[in-house]
């Protein structure tokens, strides 16, 4: 004890789950009926199937297989004692019709089986005949032609009876019925957690060295429920998932192994708690299929846990162990489980609970501004304004009347600065003057009004950016002899030289 407390903590307790021990515990309920027993086998009977009791018959080989075994013996030497019996009364009845009963002693008569003087003598000559002793004592002459229609007739049905009953047998001593005693379940399911989520579990292992090939595992939920429409459903059956989707249900069954049942809202024990959990009424019923490697034939082993034997709050201990060469299973702890810290409550109140503490989650949205808005703001407007609290489509539709420039250039300053500063983002008619040869000069560039919230700017022309970026020069005055002298007043296409003047008046 010592040395388990050591290895899995001072919190767990090694728990006996020999049912014989006796320690204080809840109180025992009502031994109920169940579905399937412990061992495999279904508590279910027919009764009142009136005239389909004609169906058994038309399958007679699966009926005989399907019988006990002391059905199975009584009816192999009675079905060999009666044919053995009237073939032997045949022989008998032509040697008594012919006469050779009168005849038996005589060398000169001809019988139809020499030798045959009775019923016993004729019963011997059918058991050597049909068994190929042959002693060469009793045999048919050939003065007798129905003796060898009744030889050919007693060869066909023999080779019949012995092929039915012998292969009856054959086939039920080799069935894998017994090959599932050697399969194991553990006496109790648990509900614990496992990587964090809570789960249903049981052990199953193999105590044979020769393996069971493609072996798989299925559970079924056996609870009566009511409809919505009001329809009662008793022994309802639902698949609980141990793995069908990841392949966990494909078992290497070569040591004990954990089944695991993930509780989550798919799960019919969604619901389910600690204290719920001793009001329940149900049966897990455990299914366990492969191929047996030395016979190659189907094996099935079958249990079931009901809601007493859930154990909340527990978990397998381990059998497993490392000697020189070789693991060790001890089975002798194969149905042992320890306490371990597990919530009471179900996974749906503990989602519930989760999604009550936790705040909501809601996405960081940037805050668009429509061009009332942005104006109202800009001329010192109250933030509180109906116009401001209109949803963006609204307000787009109310600035419709605006003019499209003003629009282009109001969608530019609601994006970051360093997306407004390319001219790939400005229309086309400002890339086409940011781009013009009069850029350089100051006079003639064109300056757009940066509308600014919270005293930042939100956009600026292309002009502005050349500008800060250029170090500041004094602006040379153009002398042109024969031209016009510069207006401050005057337009930018004046200062053109008359080549571009003229291509631009063409234009």
């Amino acid at each position: 004890m010592a040395a388990l407390r050591r290895k899995f903590g001072e919190d767990y307790h090694v728990v006996n789950t020999n049912r014989g021990a006796s320690f204080p515990s809840a109180p025992v309920k009502k031994k109920r009926q169940r579905f399937v027993d412990k061992n495999g086998r279904c508590n279910v009977q027919h009764g009142n199937l009136g005239g389909e009791t004609s169906r058994y018959l038309s399958d007679l080989f699966t009926t005989l297989v399907d019988l006990k075994w002391r059905w199975n013996l009584l009816i192999f030497i009675l079905t060999y004692t009666i044919a053995w019996l009237v073939m032997a009364s045949m022989w008998w009845i032509i040697a008594y019709i012919r006469g050779d009963l009168n005849h038996g002693h005589d060398a000169s008569y001809t019988p139809c089986v020499a030798n045959v003087y009775n019923f016993p003598s004729a019963f011997l000559f059918f058991i050597e005949t049909e068994a190929t002793i042959g002693y060469g004592y009793r045999y048919i002459t050939e003065k007798c032609p129905e003796g060898i229609i009744l030889f050919l007739f007693q060869s066909l049905l023999g080779s019949i009876v012995d092929a039915f009953l012998i292969g009856c047998m054959f086939i039920k001593m080799s069935q894998p019925k017994k090959r599932a005693e050697t399969l194991m379940f553990s006496q109790d399911a648990v509900i614990s957690q496992r990587d964090g989520k809570l789960c249903l579990m049981f052990r199953v292992g193999n105590l044979r060295n020769s393996h069971m090939v493609s072996a798989q595992i299925r559970c079924k939920l056996i609870k009566s429920r009511q409809t919505p429409e009001g329809e009662f459903l008793p022994l309802d059956q639902c698949e609980l998932d141990v793995g069908f989707g990841t392949g966990a249900d494909q078992l290497f069954l070569v040591s004990p192994l954990t089944i695991c049942h993930e509780i989550n809202p798919k799960s019919p024990f969604f619901d389910l708690s600690q204290r719920s959990l001793m009001n329940e009424q149900f049966e897990i019923v455990v299914i366990l299929e492969g191929i047996v490697e030395t016979t190659g034939m189907t094996c099935q082993a079958r249990t079931s846990y009901t809601e007493d034997e859930v154990l909340w709050g527990h978990r397998f201990l381990p059998v497993m162990s490392l000697e020189e060469g070789f693991f060790r299973v001890d089975y002798s702890q194969f149905h042992s489980t320890f306490e371990v810290p597990t919530p009471p409550y179900s996974v749906k109140e503990y989602e519930e609970k989760s999604s009550l503490l936790s705040p909501l989650d809601t996405p960081n949205r940037e805050r668009v501004f429509s061009m009332d808005c942005l104006e109202a703001g800009e001329d010192g407007a109250h933030p509180g304004s109906a116009s401001c609290k209109l949803p963006s489509k609204l307000q787009k539709m109310s600035s419709s009347g605006r003019e499209d420039l003003q629009r282009k250039v109001l969608r530019l300053s609601s994006q970051p600065p360093e997306k407004a500063s390319s001219t790939g983002d400005l229309p086309l008619k400002l890339q086409r003057l940011g781009s013009s040869p009069g850029q350089a000069d100051g006079e003639a560039r064109f300056h757009l009004k940066a509308l600014k919230v919270g005293f930042q700017p939100m956009a600026m022309s292309t002009g502005d950016l050349h500008q800060r970026s250029l170090p500041p020069t004094p602006a040379a005055i153009p002398t042109h002899p024969h031209g016009p002298p510069h207006t401050p007043g005057g337009r930018p296409e004046d200062n053109l030289p008359p080549k571009l003047r003229k291509m631009n008046a063409d234009r």
